[in-house]
């Protein structure tokens, strides 16, 4: 009986830790065991710039969906959003303007899809934002399959591709030529730090939180909710749209199927990540690990060579799992 007690007191001491720090853990093994089996290939400077050149513009829908998803909410449009934005670039792009204004067009551009989101939910009194979401995943592939033809528009200037495609030169590190930093991978850390201070840091920030904790005791304690909401929805669009300029630069083209399915990804990541689909519970850290975990698999299976579908089953498990252990988390959090 007492060796009961002291196993379930020893428990309950590691789960905060696991809690905390297990996404962590998690993917320094997944990291190890690739290591272990592809030795001479997966930590190799060229893989692992290969990953973060490919995780960049996922990691900016995934930030976007993690905060709907701490407000309790989601959105299924990101990926629309991020085509639109995209096509939208393309062509102010191919009419010839500025590059400083081709790069600005696409974050104002999801901000305001982001917004009308973030206006629909609230206004039209949704009774869940995957309606509205929903719904507008069709309406922003559909707007921009219609500005575009449905056709690809390619041919963009370096200055545009640069986010995208850029390199930072570090051989005066006494590195060679060939381990550069990419640019997406510093904007990626630039992001998630402004974020990291805006969500952690800053009045607004605890307010999202909170929302997603408790909605009406967030009213009841002054918080305007439905503005929080808007703010939020618009600033998921904002990062889709950074990440259509990401896009641009690595594909040097708008195409119509850009971003198809990814806001499945995004919150794939978020919930791998460890953010709770009960709201007002995740990290920004967690999110980066959730799409690092996502894009280190990924690439892991590719260079053994396995099957695109075996992939699919394989992150299918690992996302009920995760959510299967949140679940888990709220009741034994409800339990204590």
């Amino acid at each position: 009986m007492n060796n009961d007690k002291k196993n379930q007191s020893l428990f309950l001491k590691v789960i905060p830790y696991l809690d905390r720090y297990g996404i962590l853990i998690l993917l320094l093994l997944m990291v190890l065991a690739l290591h272990i089996m592809q030795p001479d290939v997966f930590l190799s400077w060229r893989n692992v710039t290969n990953v973060f050149k490919q995780i960049s513009w996922q990691s900016m829908l995934a930030l976007g969906v993690f905060m709907v998803i701490v407000t309790a909410g989601i959105d299924l449009s990101v990926g629309s959003i991020m085509m639109l934005s995209l096509m939208i670039l393309a062509i102010v792009a191919k009419a010839g303007m500025p590059w400083y204004v081709v790069i600005l067009v696409p974050m104002l551009a999801g901000l305001l899809c982001g917004m009308f989101n973030g206006l629909g939910i609230t206004l039209l009194r949704m009774p869940h934002p995957f309606i509205m979401t929903l719904g507008t995943l069709y309406i922003f592939r559909g707007v921009g399959n219609l500005i575009s033809g449905g056709v690809p528009i390619s041919g963009f200037t370096d200055e545009v591709r640069y986010v995208g495609h850029g390199r930072i030169d570090l051989t005066w590190l006494g590195l060679e030529e060939s381990q550069y930093l990419p640019v997406s991978l510093v904007l990626i850390a630039i992001v998630y730090f402004i974020f990291w201070v805006f969500l952690n840091h800053s009045k607004m920030g605890k307010w999202i939180y909170a929302i997603g904790g408790n909605p009406n005791a967030a009213r009841a304690s002054g918080i305007n909710v439905n503005k929080i909401l808007v703010i939020v929805y618009s600033l998921c669009g904002f990062l889709s749209g950074i990440g259509a300029l990401i896009l641009a630069g690595r594909a040097d083209s708008g195409y119509p199927n850009a971003g198809l399915q990814s806001e499945l990804d995004a919150i794939a990541a978020c919930i791998i990540g460890g953010a709770s689909f009960f709201g007002g519970r995740g990290t920004v850290l967690g999110v980066f690990a959730g799409v690092m975990i996502m894009g280190i698999l990924r690439n892991g299976l590719n260079l053994m060579d396995v099957s695109a579908f075996w992939q699919q089953v394989l992150i299918g498990s690992i996302i009920v799992i995760a959510v299967y252990i949140d679940v888990l988390r709220k009741d034994f959090g409800t339990r204590k």
